[in-house]
């Protein structure tokens, strides 16, 4: 059974349409209007190897942050739709990962509850590296998911990002995994 959501989201500030496969080749078609943005989520989709398509059509005349933390709403459902009832998966992910001279770890856990501990400061905003912890903030909170994404390493702010995307692939996808041994959810509550 193929784990997918479509998800659609419709404002005055953007219209976005999301297609996720978690259990995909890495494939994408990714359309937000910010280049850098595209880049980022080409990075998730490929290193978790999901598949993802996205349409945004977002207010950037005033500036990209509707567009991003919008994205990361719909992205976080339909991550939370896609998992389903949670049963047979891992539920904890993460992952340290390597960009050049940056360092960065993310941890997961699809336990119900959401939270966001960010920790990184970028030096620049040519990037809207603002935007990335708002992007983050706004999946772990509609996705209901434990969220910790920590800059071991500072560096280039390019390297910074990319290593938190590419590490919150890898977490969410160890994270949604199944494994033959966990028959129920896992969950000494008995439920997720």
């Amino acid at each position: 059974m193929t784990r997918e959501a479509t998800v659609e989201r419709n404002t005055k500030e953007t219209k976005i349409a999301i297609k996720l496969n978690l259990d995909g080749t890495g494939k994408s078609s990714l359309d937000t209007g910010v280049g850098f943005f595209n880049h980022m989520l080409d990075g998730f989709t490929r290193h978790g190897l999901f598949d993802l398509d996205i349409k945004v059509k977002g207010d950037l005349q005033v500036d990209d942050h509707h567009t991003i933390e919008d994205t990361g709403i719909v992205l976080g459902t339909a991550i939370k739709e896609a998992v389903g009832d949670k049963k047979g998966i891992r539920r904890y992910g993460s992952c340290i990962l390597p960009m050049d001279e940056c360092l960065v770890l993310c941890a997961i856990d699809l336990g119900g509850r959401p939270y966001l501990s960010f920790e990184g400061a970028f030096t620049s905003e040519k990037m809207s590296t603002e935007m990335v912890k708002e992007f983050f903030y706004a999946i772990s909170y509609t996705a209901a998911m434990n969220l910790h994404i920590k800059v071991l390493t500072p560096g280039n702010n390019h390297h910074m990002a990319e290593a938190m995307f590419k590490s919150f692939a890898k977490a969410l996808d160890m994270a949604v995994a199944y494994d033959p041994r966990i028959t129920d959810v896992l969950s000494t509550k008995g439920s997720l």
